[in-house]
């Protein structure tokens, strides 16, 4: 039987997480144009990635399973005027635990077990999440999706999940 957690981070996992980032950073380099900084890593706006554990409703959650680490997810607070929600910000699993249930597991136990909406920006030419997400809408009983587009960011796919109506 697969055992899966998701772990809360402190500040002393922070090395963990920016380590993992680097492997998100990697798969997504193909839509979002990231290029290697001259020490061969990707960049990461150190001020940005501190407010994980800085910043009231924002987290940093590694994924295990079987006690091994598998990936993480980042939350944090959407930027959409008038709507107080998190935002289910960045869902990485290692390709070794992709197509699993994984990744839904997670959804589940974040998404449905809390009252409140969610927010997913998901980029329209990340076909994998795109994939994932359309799937997660179709399996899980969200009482509401929301899809829109910000005219000044068309390359994203937003998601307003469970809104009060």
């Amino acid at each position: 039987m697969t055992k899966i957690d998701l772990i809360h981070t402190d500040i002393n996992e922070k090395n963990i997480i920016r380590n993992l980032y680097q492997f998100y950073s990697y798969d997504s380099s193909d839509w979002e144009s990231f290029d290697l900084e001259s020490n061969g890593l990707f960049y990461m706006d150190d001020n940005y990635f501190a407010h994980y554990w800085e910043l009231e409703g924002w987290s940093a959650n590694l994924i295990k399973v079987n006690d091994e680490i598998a990936g993480f997810l980042l939350i944090e607070h959407n930027t959409l005027p008038g709507l107080d929600a998190p935002e289910f910000a960045d869902l990485f699993l290692m390709k070794k635990y992709r197509r699993q249930g994984i990744g839904q597991q997670i959804v589940e136990g974040v998404m449905l077990g809390t009252a409140h909406p969610w927010v997913v920006n998901v980029f329209v030419d990340d076909t994998q999440a795109m994939d994932f997400w359309n799937a997660m809408f179709n399996r899980l009983p969200f009482h509401s999706v929301r899809t829109f587009i910000d005219p000044d960011r068309t390359d994203l796919r937003i998601f307003v999940i469970n809104e009060e109506e």
